[in-house]
């Protein structure tokens, strides 16, 4: 891609973004995600280095991660069309757990809308996330 070249927005407004580790090409995700989603994964991304900040950060499958240790995932979100899909990967071990199930056993989502952040819940969520096995991907 070069150096003016924007990301293809993927369905839901999700930029395409190639795979790395490191904050970079998380920031990179933020920053070509569209409208008000930019801004709410700018939100959360803050909030997370805030609850945790040694983490590990990647971009993989079109959406950033979170973990502990590279490879140790916690959380992950995905933008689709009316919010941003949090995946919480041990989400069924949180108290109280995030709202949202899934096929998936353990995990749990939190959908974010551009104005329905509880940010007390979403930190809460993060903090005890960090502190569990990660989820190897």
């Amino acid at each position: 891609m070069g150096k003016d070249a924007k990301p293809k927005l993927l369905s839901g407004g999700n930029p395409q973004i190639p795979k790395g580790y490191g904050d970079g090409p998380v920031q990179g995700w933020i920053a070509a995600a569209p409208e008000w989603k930019g801004q709410v994964a700018a939100r959360l991304d803050a909030l997370i280095v805030d609850a945790v900040p040694d983490v590990c950060k990647a971009v993989k499958w079109n959406s950033p991660f979170y973990g502990v240790a590279e490879g140790e995932w916690f959380l992950s979100f995905h933008a689709m069309t009316n919010y941003l899909k949090v995946a919480f990967f041990r989400g069924t071990s949180l108290d109280p757990m995030p709202p949202v199930g899934s096929k998936q056993v353990e995990v749990r989502y939190l959908h974010v809308g551009p104005d329905d952040l509880n940010e007390a819940a979403f930190t809460d969520w993060v903090r005890q996330a960090a502190r569990l096995p990660g989820v190897n991907m």
